[in-house]
C-alpha cells in the first residue's frame, strides 16, 4: 500500500543526522569519561566528591577562611587530587620542587583558559594573559608576537640604556617612592592619612578600612603607574568612576562556585546569553578600556607636541625617561632604534593599563588591609613597629629609609606570608608530562598553586604557622629557603618567568602606608575577631563580617597622641 502523503524531501535526512549526532555525544562522553576517570593523577588520594557536576569546587569556594585547603593536606599529605567542574581532576602539591617546575615552565603549564577568558574582555593581550610565542625569527633572532613578550623587551630596552631606569626596577621605584609617600602626605588632594584625622578629630572613630585604603592604592598606581589623578579619594561623596566600574567587574564576577559561570568562561561562544550580570560587566570593561585608552592616547599625543616643540625628530633609548610607567613604555614604543617588531601595537598599551591597575591596585591593598588587621589583633607588634618608625625623623622618608627599618619588613613579610592577597592560582598542563611527584600528569590536567597553603604549612613554618609572628623573620626556618618565589621565600608574587613584575612597587607602597597610618594612628578591630572572617572573591583574600553584607574590616581609629 503507497502512503497518500509522501514523505517530504527534509524528512528523509532525520534519522541519519540524529544518529550522527547520538554518534558525537556518545562520542564526547567517552572521550570525557575516559580523560577524567583514567587520568594517572588518579592514583593519589584525594577527597570524594560530593557532586558529579561541581566536583570540589563549592567545598573551596563556599570555605571560610581557607580551611579546606589545610585540613585536605593535613589528612592526604603534600599531593593530593581533588575535582572541578564535571569531575576534572587537579593536583595540588605542597612539594617545591614540584612548584618549581609548574612555575618555570609556564608555557607548559599557563593560565587554563576558562581563568583567563574572565578577564580578557578587560585586557585584551595584556601581559598578565598572553602565552606562548607565535612564531620566531630566523635563528638568533628573539621572539616578537605577543605583548607580553614586546613589553618585556620595551622594559628590557630601558635596563639597557647606560644606567636610565628600568620601568620596574630599584632605581625607578626609588623615584616612584616621593609619589606612594605623597599621596600618604599631601594635604591639597585629601589624602587617606588626613582624612581619617578629620573622623578621629573628636575622639576614636569606625572605619572600614578596606574601602578607604582601596581608594588610595587606585590613586597611588593613577600617579606611579600613569601620572593621571583618580582623585578615588577626593571624590566628594561621588563614586568615582574608575573605582565604581573596577568594584561592578569584580563583584560580578565573583560567582566562581557557578556551573553557568564556569561554563560561560570556558566557552565565550555562550556569552552570547545575556543577562544582568552579563550587561553589568560589559558596561563597567567598557570603562575601564575606555579610560584606559584615553590614558594611552593622552600621553602619546602630549609627547608628540613635546617633541614637536623641541624641533626633535623622534627618540631614542637615551630619551627613555618619565615620572610614571605609561610615559617610559610609551617613550620605549615611539623610539627609532627599536625595531618595528619589538614594539606594542596602541591596542597592546591599552590592555596594559587595567593590568597595572588591577596588579597595582587590588592587591596592595588587600596587604595592607590585613596588615592593619593583623597589628589591631598584636598590640604588642604594633607598638613595636610604632616605636620603630617613630625613630624616623622625616614624615617623607626615602627608599633606603624604609628598607633601614628591620621590623617594618619583618612585618610586611608576615602580613604578605599568612594573609597573602591571592591564595591560590591555577595552571592547565598542555602537554602530557613528568614532573617531580610520584604520578605523571596528562595534557588538560589542572594544577593548583595553593599559596596560603603552602605558607600556614607547619611543616615549613612550624606548629606556630598560623600565629602572627614577625619576629620569625629574624631566622626564617630552613626549609622556608626552598620556596621558589621571586622574594622573601613566599610564593605571594610567584616565582619562574611570570613572577609578579611590579613587587618592588607593591612592596614599598605597603610600607609606606604603614609608615605613615601608625605614625599617626593607633588600630583596634572595631567587632570581636571571631566575626571577621576571608573569603575568595576573584582570587583575591578579601574581609567580610558575619550577619553584614558587604566587603569591609571596621577598625576603631584613635590619634597616637590620645593612644
Amino acid at each position: 500500500m503507497s502512503l497518500k502523503y509522501p514523505l517530504s524531501s527534509g524528512y528523509q535526512y532525520v534519522l541519519p543526522v540524529s544518529v550522527v549526532a547520538v554518534t558525537i555525544v556518545i562520542w564526547m562522553l567517552r572521550r570525557w569519561w575516559s580523560f577524567t576517570f583514567g587520568s594517572p593523577l588518579r592514583n593519589l588520594p584525594g577527597p570524594p566528591s560530593p557532586s558529579l557536576l561541581y566536583g570540589n569546587v563549592k567545598e573551596v569556594f563556599d570555605a571560610e577562611n581557607h580551611v579546606v585547603p589545610d585540613r585536605w593536606f593535613s589528612q592526604y599529605g603534600k599531593n593530593f587530587v581533588d575535582n572541578g567542574f564535571l569531575m576534572a581532576a587537579r593536583l595540588w602539591t605542597l612539594d617545591t620542587r614540584a612548584l618549581n617546575h609548574i612555575m618555570t615552565y609556564y608555557d607548559d603549564y599557563p593560565r587554563p583558559e576558562e581563568n583567563a577568558n574572565v578577564f580578557k574582555q578587560l585586557l585584551g593581550r595584556a601581559i598578565l594573559l598572553v602565552k606562548g610565542e607565535e612564531h620566531k625569527q630566523q635563528a638568533g633572532q628573539l621572539p616578537m608576537s605577543y605583548s607580553a613578550t614586546r613589553l618585556c623587551y620595551v622594559v628590557n630596552a630601558i635596563e639597557e640604556n647606560h644606567g636610565m631606569n628600568p620601568a620596574f626596577g630599584p632605581a625607578q621605584v626609588r623615584d616612584l617612592t616621593e609619589i606612594f609617600v605623597q599621596k600618604s602626605q599631601e594635604v591639597r588632594v585629601r589624602p587617606l592619612a588626613d582624612l581619617w584625622s578629620r573622623a578621629t578629630r573628636d575622639g576614636p572613630a569606625r572605619v572600614n578600612v578596606n574601602a578607604d585604603l582601596s581608594k588610595m592604592t587606585l590613586d597611588v598606581i593613577g600617579l606611579a603607574g600613569f601620572n593621571y589623578a583618580f582623585h578615588a579619594l577626593n571624590a566628594q561623596g561621588r563614586p568615582n568612576e574608575l573605582s565604581l566600574a573596577f568594584r561592578t567587574f569584580f563583584a560580578n564576577n565573583a560567582r566562581g562556585g557557578s556551573i553557568l559561570a564556569y561554563l560561560r568562561a570556558r566557552y565565550p561562544a555562550l556569552r552570547f546569553i545575556r543577562n544582568s550580570v552579563a550587561r553589568r560587566v560589559e558596561a563597567a570593561t567598557q570603562v575601564i578600556r575606555r579610560v584606559g585608552k584615553d590614558l594611552v592616547e593622552t600621553r602619546k599625543a602630549a609627547l608628540l607636541r613635546e617633541l614637536e616643540e623641541k624641533h626633535v625628530d623622534g627618540l631614542e633609548r637615551k630619551d627613555f625617561q618619565g615620572r610614571d610607567l605609561l610615559t617610559l613604555l610609551i617613550k620605549a614604543n615611539m623610539a627609532k632604534d627599536i625595531p618595528e617588531t619589538q614594539r606594542l601595537s596602541d591596542e597592546d598599551l591599552t590592555g596594559q593599563v587595567p593590568a597595572f591597575l588591577i596588579a597595582g591596585h587590588e592587591t596592595t591593598s588587600i596587604a595592607a588591609c590585613w596588615a592593619l588587621y593583623a597589628l589591631s589583633k598584636n598590640a604588642e607588634a604594633q607598638k613595636k613597629l610604632r616605636e620603630e618608625l617613630l625613630t624616623v625623623e622625616t614624615d617623607t622618608p626615602t627608599m633606603d629609609e624604609l628598607s633601614a627599618l628591620p621590623y617594618l619588613d619583618m612585618v610586611v613579610h608576615e602580613t604578605l606570608r599568612l594573609h597573602t592577597p591571592v591564595a591560590m592560582l591555577f595552571r592547565e598542563a598542555k602537554k602530557d608530562d613528568v614532573i617531580p611527584l610520584s604520578e605523571p600528569i596528562a595534557k588538560g590536567n589542572k594544577v593548583v598553586l595553593p599559596i596560603l597553603a603552602l605558607h600556614r604549612s607547619k611543616e615549613i613554618w612550624g606548629e606556630d604557622a598560623l600565629e602572627f609572628k614577625p619576629e620569625r623573620w629574624e631566622q626564617p626556618p630552613e626549609a622556608s629557603a626552598n620556596v621558589p618565589g621571586v622574594w622573601g621565600h613566599l610564593l605571594t608574587f610567584i616565582g619562574g618567568p611570570r613572577a609578579c613584575i611590579g613587587y618592588r612597587f607593591s612592596l614599598i607602597e605597603t610600607k609606606v602606608i604603614l609608615f605613615t597610618l601608625l605614625r599617626r594612628f593607633a588600630f583596634e578591630l572595631a567587632v570581636p575577631p571571631e566575626r571577621v572572617f576571608v573569603k575568595s572573591i576573584m582570587q583575591f583574600q578579601r574581609p567580610f563580617l558575619r550577619d553584614e553584607e558587604g566587603i569591609q574590616l571596621p577598625l576603631i581609629l584613635r590619634p597616637v597622641q590620645a593612644a
